[in-house]
């Protein structure tokens, strides 16, 4: 199965697999599974220094800015990774603002984790797939010059031409026949949609709809879903209908024609993948015993605590989510099998990651935006 790629800029969504492969060639510029990066002999000072995103204070996208930084070393359990491509999630722009948008609660919070006055972590970014440059003494599962792929999570770092993780993290090798711009576009959606279904116990035959089906959970979660054999509702707009249908959906809805809580029908599982719904506007089309699976809203965690203990009808949110190396390779394996694949909306330069992010903040995206890493290009 081939990953499906809109054109930057343009938002064409491509599903016929001869102009899909067209596509990711004219975008990326890679041959499928990535090249081997061109790099002049670096001086001795350049050798300890890595480009990387970094933000001294919380606020707007603008705080982001490029900088040459020290180059990470492997401890003993660590892969040194050469970081080829990584995406800009809904994560790092919450933590960048200290969580802003989400009231003044959820920002104290946000701050007493990532660093009261200024950020503890300087380099954002989770996501990312790239080339083993190092190994430590200890590491059996990875080799230098092995393609590899996953998320540091919180731990962020990604933003960066290099990155250190530990070989039990959620990493794995990357899988064949897909380029490191579409392996970078895997975990976020992926992990977030793996651990909400779980969470929502879905099994096969149960109706499920999902809202915001065109975003980089809700593309995941439409395949999740049908890979465990669960009817499939997805809730998008007009221009996503045929994307979200090529990957798997057994009916669609359009949002801005039809309003699914009121057409009568009634589902196992509301799974709202991008935060802009309601348990009280989405509990009459829930079956008795059904559940509301969030994925923001600090309302809802409120809501999973009260529901648990009230009434027939629940609000599962799990925060914070907890992923493992084995999701990370439920993914691969998945991917292999031909039954899972990337969807990505736009690639920027690490250099414009300031555009990437404002894009991505309008809350418009398809799938993924991925940031891909130019290790050769002069600093």
């Amino acid at each position: 199965m081939h990953p499906v790629i809109i054109e930057p800029r343009r938002k064409l969504v491509v599903t016929h697999k001869r102009a899909v492969n067209d596509v990711a060639q004219r975008r990326c510029q890679l041959p499928a599974g990535g090249g081997p990066i061109q790099r002049s002999q670096p001086s001795e000072k350049e050798g300890r220094l890595m480009r990387a995103v970094v933000y001294d204070r919380y606020g707007p996208p603008d705080v982001l800015r490029l900088e040459d930084v020290e180059r990470p070393a492997p401890n003993e359990d660590e892969v040194l990774v050469r970081i080829r491509a990584t995406a800009v999630t809904r994560a790092d722009c919450a933590t960048r603002e200290a969580n802003r948008r989400s009231g003044l609660v959820v920002t104290l919070i946000s701050r007493l984790i990532s660093g009261v006055r200024r950020p503890k972590q300087r380099i954002l970014g989770s996501e990312l797939a790239g080339v083993v440059e190092a190994v430590g003494a200890g590491v059996n599962e990875f080799a230098v010059g092995d393609h590899v792929f996953g998320t540091s999570g919180f731990k962020f770092g990604a933003y960066a031409e290099f990155i250190c993780m530990r070989e039990s993290a959620r990493i794995a090798h990357k899988p064949a026949g897909m380029s490191f711009e579409e392996a970078a576009a895997v975990c976020d959606g992926g992990l977030n949609a793996l651990w909400c279904l779980r969470g929502a116990a879905l099994r096969k035959g149960q109706r499920i709809l999902i809202y915001g089906a065109s975003g980089a959970i809700g593309t995941a979660a439409v395949q999740l879903a049908k890979h465990f054999e669960a009817d499939v509702t997805a809730v998008c707009s007009t221009k996503n209908l045929e994307l979200v249908r090529s990957l798997g959906a057994d009916r669609v809805i359009d949002y801005t024609q039809e309003d699914f809580t009121k057409n009568g029908q009634t589902y196992d599982v509301i799974f709202d993948a991008v935060g802009k719904h309601f348990f009280t506007r989405c509990k009459d089309s829930l079956k008795p015993g059904g559940v509301y699976l969030a994925t923001d809203g600090l309302q809802n965690l409120i809501l999973a605590l009260w529901t648990s203990r009230i009434g027939d009808k629940k609000v599962v949110f799990s925060i914070p989510p907890r992923y493992t190396k084995q999701d990370v390779l439920v993914l691969k394996e998945l991917i292999d099998a031909g039954k899972y694949r990337a969807v990505i909306d736009r690639c920027y330069p690490l250099e414009d990651v300031i555009d990437a992010t404002r894009y991505v903040e309008t809350e418009q995206k398809t799938g993924n935006v991925v940031l891909t890493i130019d290790g050769s290009r002069a600093r």
